[in-house]
């Protein structure tokens, strides 16, 4: 094993938070169907000192700003082909630009892939299901996953996968590509968001040499507790785990309500069950991560790593 698997079999990495969250809270308005990939064009400034504050609180992977990028949404907004590919291409390069300097361990870069729900922008991201073939999903995912690969990720974070038709399209897609990839679902109940069983979800991945993890993201801590060692069970692989504040969604009132669920305290037992990449989703922001690196250094016994995600890694205000 090279690159990111070795890394991935030498313990634990601490995966950042929701980088819409972080920019939100520096004022940005992501009202918007591209919502975070916008800043791409408009503010990369702000996506390189998001992805720099959740290193600074101890993160080691950053995920790019391309979950909901695509050449079908930058073309609505009069972006032509080989616009859109540069602005994916820039996602990759500022999580890399934010990752170098640090001292200790290597910092990694993950190019995030979000499901065609997202690209749609209409909140089918969280049911699946679109009426697309399997085929159709892999036409559409593959030339994003071209361009993202070829600037240079360490790994392929295709996330938040609602469906397991979209599973199935996603890991056609990535063969061939040169990069490693993580699968992870969108999930409640112990079922995908399209409804299927997780375990079968899961399994869909187990004898696919391209990805290195499996597991969930976008879905309530609770839910994270169950599924990781199902994960882990099913396929033998790494599992990845990044789940939401446990806030919930009022879509009346527009806002989240209800107190959140996410603590570090849960980190220990997901590296029990299997876990290796572990971070937070929506509405986790740096202080959450800085909770999940301590705990991932307490469990391993990496007491520098705690310190310094402690005092905010090199103590820059970024």
């Amino acid at each position: 094993m090279t690159g990111f698997a070795a890394a991935l079999a030498a313990g634990p990495l601490v995966l950042d938070g929701g980088l819409s969250n972080q920019l939100a809270a520096a004022g940005h308005d992501l009202a918007d169907a591209l919502w975070s990939a916008r800043l791409l064009a408009d503010a990369p400034e702000a996506v390189l000192a998001a992805h720099r504050a959740y290193f600074a609180a101890g993160a080691q992977v950053a995920i790019s700003a391309s979950y909901q990028a695509s050449f079908e949404g930058f073309a609505r907004r009069g972006v032509d082909r080989a616009g859109a590919a540069r602005l994916l291409a820039r996602s990759v390069a500022l999580a890399r630009e934010a990752a170098e300097g640090w001292p200790g361990p290597r910092r990694w870069v993950a190019a995030s892939v979000g499901p065609y729900g997202a690209v749609s922008a209409d909140g089918s991201e969280y049911r699946g299901r679109y009426g697309l073939t399997v085929a159709e999903l892999e036409a559409f995912h593959r030339p994003r996953l071209e361009v993202l690969a070829a600037a240079g990720p360490d790994v392929l974070a295709l996330e938040t996968v609602p469906d397991a038709d979209e599973a199935r399209a996603l890991l056609r897609a990535v063969r061939g590509l040169g990069v490693p990839a993580w699968l992870s679902f969108g999930a409640a109940g112990g079922r995908t968001r399209a409804g299927q069983p997780l375990a079968e979800a899961f399994a869909l991945a187990a004898d696919v040499p391209e990805v290195v993890a499996v597991g969930v993201n976008c879905c309530s801590p609770e839910e994270a507790d169950r599924a990781v060692a199902l994960a882990a069970r099913v396929t033998g692989k790494p599992v990845v785990v990044y789940p939401n504040s446990g806030e919930g969604w009022d879509a009346a009132a527009g806002d989240w309500c209800g107190e959140p669920t996410f603590e570090g305290a849960r980190v220990a037992g997901w590296l029990a069950d299997g876990a290796r990449l572990v971070g937070g989703c929506c509405r986790v922001g740096p202080d959450g991560i800085r909770a999940v690196a301590a705990a991932v250094a307490a469990a391993t016994g990496t007491g520098a790593a705690a310190g310094r995600a402690r005092t905010g890694g090199r103590g820059r205000a970024f």
